[in-house]
């Protein structure tokens, strides 16, 4: 795995757990689409 794929997978999963947000406001918080989210996190 790419490195700066892992920290997006980290930096977006600490969020997450961090807020207890949901997908789309965790899409709106880093400027990305809820799809890429949902890709990254599962």
């Amino acid at each position: 795995m790419y490195d700066y794929i892992a920290e997006r997978v980290i930096k977006e999963s600490k969020y997450i757990i961090e807020t207890n947000s949901t997908v789309r406001s965790t899409a709106k918080h880093f400027n990305i689409s809820k799809s890429t989210v949902h890709t990254v996190v599962t």
